[in-house]
């Protein structure tokens, strides 16, 4: 199988793909091996879209349990026993240029200093007419885990996420079908729209009008429960978890 590599440290695992006869290779590959944390995943998924993904973290950076070993999981692979799953991703689009996101669309102030102001609907039912705050978006079920979680302190297992930071309002956030299309007016701005960790941000100028839903491309990953263990967190992140012993 023909291979492309990202991330870092990947001389740690170069040697282990070529014994288990992957072909490493600059063309276009079958498999995207994404080396490190999840903005190594996330940028797999942006510079090569549709292409499968097996992610591993960097067990320099990242301890992994027992059970998740470089040779566990790459054997795990080439023996067929990897979990594949078909992931849900976010769209959007404003004066020609389209945005795409694993986790995450977000619209932010564009001055940081001056709160935005902004107006939501949802499926064209009128949801706030106006929230002053930070930012506004949406976030997958992948995505529910880091930004989103971050701003609502919970997670969800179906549908899309819609969230509101740091709003003066009192808003609630929601969990809506993956049918739900939300559009946001800047009526104080102007905003930026940024995807994921994506380095190419889209202003959005006051008055304008922007849509976000679930976008008809998916992101194919193989084993992205071993990715998420929450074991392998554990040795990262031991005082988050006071009560349990590390795994090792």
């Amino acid at each position: 199988m023909q291979v492309k590599l990202i991330g870092k440290h990947l001389d740690d695992i170069i040697p282990l793909l070529k014994a288990r006869n992957f072909e490493l290779t600059d063309n276009v590959p079958e498999l995207i091996i994404a080396h490190g944390g999840d903005g190594a995943l996330l940028d797999a998924e942006r510079l090569y879209p549709g292409i499968p993904i097996l992610p591993l973290r960097d067990q320099e950076t990242a301890p992994l349990c027992d059970r998740h070993s470089y040779e566990k999981q790459l054997d795990d692979f080439c023996g067929g026993d990897t979990t594949k799953t078909v992931n849900s991703k976010l769209y959007s689009s404003f004066s020609g240029k389209e945005i795409l996101g694993l986790n995450d669309i977000f619209i932010h102030n564009y001055n940081r200093g001056r709160a935005m102001r902004y107006r939501v609907w949802i499926d064209d039912e009128l949801y706030a007419n106006e929230i002053v705050g930070d930012a506004v978006g949406m976030a997958t079920i992948h995505g529910s885990t880091a930004y989103y979680r971050s701003i609502t302190h919970s997670i969800f297992k179906t549908g899309l996420g819609l969230a509101f930071s740091n709003s003066t309002e009192v808003v609630n956030h929601l969990v809506l079908p993956e049918t739900a299309v939300v559009r946001v007016k800047i009526i104080r701005g102007p905003g930026v729209m940024v995807a994921d960790n994506n380095p190419d941000t889209i202003e959005i100028p006051e008055g304008s009008e922007v849509y976000i839903r679930k976008a008809e491309e998916k992101a194919v990953i193989y084993g992205l429960e071993n990715f998420m263990c929450q074991d392998c967190r554990l040795l990262r992140h031991p005082s988050q978890f006071p009560d349990k012993n590390p795994l090792i």
